[in-house]
């Protein structure tokens, strides 16, 4: 049986399942988002101590835009905007405006085979580089072997506003030297300075990207919709439901960890228009990731 428990003082909330080896942690406080994660006894997404949120992101629902925006300036429908820019290092604006919001639990569910979480996010602070008011929902579906994670954004203001999303995961591998990344890409993005995305160049087609001994902070255009990341105790595949996907891969300063974030857009995309979707007044975006395991 899976039961769900909330403290409301933390804004913490727990999924766990000790018969399937289901153990979940969601803070709502952080954007919603899964800070620890094991499925059938194995864990996948763990604390980063002693990194911090602040500077991770750790599992972070990127919205209205993934990765960066240059000096947190775009222009859109002949109007200029300033973010802010909370990537002070950089000058840049980073991973959108939800991930240090605090969402609200609107409905949960335990049962013998699995769990329901959803959650909600109200924007309406119309904050001055981002003028546009939006409803964001969080879905989370916890399975033995499974996770689906859906999101829902509703423009809730009268003009339509750009945007592009993703998510911003961890994994953990026994050993991040024997695991190896499984996607189909022939575009590579061009970053310049200040991890800004530049262009989209074409590479020779590839199929997977050996992880041994590597430092990773690049982005690849994917063909398809699955990434698969094999490590020398499970497989994860890592699914989307929207055809044009983006493929950000990032290793942090931390042994045996890497970051694998869908995303539908890259860095600055708001200005080199890389991924760029727009969201109409009471028009709903919906994307789910599906995260699937099996042991080796």
């Amino acid at each position: 049986m899976y039961i769900i428990t909330q403290n409301n003082q933390t804004g913490i909330v727990k999924i766990k399942s000790v018969s399937q080896g289901v153990y979940a942690k969601v803070c709502l406080n952080d954007g919603g988002s899964l800070q620890e994660l094991t499925l059938n006894n194995l864990p996948l997404i763990v604390d980063l101590a002693p990194l911090t949120y602040s500077t991770t992101y750790a599992s972070a629902l990127l919205f209205p835009f993934a990765n960066r925006i240059k000096d947190g300036q775009y222009r859109f429908n002949d109007q200029q905007f300033q973010l802010n820019t909370n990537n002070k290092e950089e000058n840049n604006a980073l991973h959108g405006l939800v991930y240090n919001k605090s969402f609200s639990v609107t409905h949960q569910s335990a049962h013998k085979e699995g769990a329901e979480l959803i959650m909600e996010y109200d924007y309406k602070q119309l904050e001055d580089g981002f003028p546009f008011p939006f409803k964001m929902r969080l879905k989370y579906t916890f399975t033995k072997t499974g996770l689906d994670l859906n999101v829902s954004v509703i423009n809730t203001s009268d003009a339509t506003f750009p945007f592009t999303i993703g998510w911003h995961p961890y994994f953990l591998s026994q050993n991040l030297d024997h695991s190896i990344l499984k996607f189909e890409s022939g575009h590579k993005l061009n970053i310049g300075d200040r991890n800004i995305g530049l262009d989209l160049e074409s590479i020779s087609p590839i199929d997977s990207v050996v992880l041994r001994n590597k430092t990773l902070d690049d982005c690849w255009q994917l063909k398809g919709t699955d990434v698969r990341f094999e490590t020398p105790n499970y497989k994860l595949n890592l699914s989307s439901s929207q055809a044009d996907n983006f493929l950000q891969v990032y290793t942090p300063p931390k042994e045996h960890i890497i970051a694998i974030e869908p995303t539908t857009g890259v860095s600055d995309s708001f200005n080199n228009k890389l991924g760029l979707k727009f969201l109409e007044p009471k028009e709903i975006f919906d994307i789910t990731w599906t995260l699937k395991i099996h042991t080796n």
